[in-house]
């Protein structure tokens, strides 16, 4: 039997699923428009920047995007062309592809980072009390682990 959703319910999901969207939608767009960057190569990068010595297999890559390694191909090629990526062979492993982020990525990083927070900070931190965020990241990881959990 459907357990349809109640008022206040449907209000709430509503404004949820639409400031998600709306969200998300003009992060990306900011980052954009900003930094000439798409969302998922900042991403990426990031992802790398953080990585030790900014080296990830492509297959991890897929794993923390939650993209498939096709995607993740397609992206890490684009990357390469703007020499901010490069591919390496993985030791011992013919068929296993590292991503190295290169001293250029890591610069065109560096200039769209300041962005990206900006937009993040204005869109988002700023719209809500400090304790708004601080229950936002609460219900947050609560839905993440339920989410990763069912996976």
């Amino acid at each position: 039997m459907t357990r349809w959703l109640n008022d206040d319910e449907q209000r709430s999901w509503r404004a949820f699923a639409q400031a998600s969207r709306l969200l998300i939608d003009r992060l990306d767009r900011d980052l954009q428009n900003e930094a000439g960057m798409p969302p998922t190569y900042y991403e990426l990068l990031v992802l790398l920047s953080e990585a030790p010595q900014r080296t990830l297999r492509m297959s991890e890559l897929a794993r923390w995007t939650r993209s498939k390694p096709s995607r993740i191909s397609h992206a890490v090629n684009k990357l390469e062309q703007s020499g901010w990526v490069r591919r390496e062979h993985c030791e011992g492993d013919r068929r296993g592809w590292l991503a190295v982020l290169t001293d250029e990525g890591l610069a065109a990083l560096q200039v769209a980072a300041p962005i990206h927070v900006e937009s993040v900070r204005t869109r988002l931190v700023d719209a809500l009390t400090p304790e708004q965020f601080r229950q936002l990241g609460e219900i947050s990881q609560v839905l993440l682990d339920h989410l990763t959990k069912s996976d």
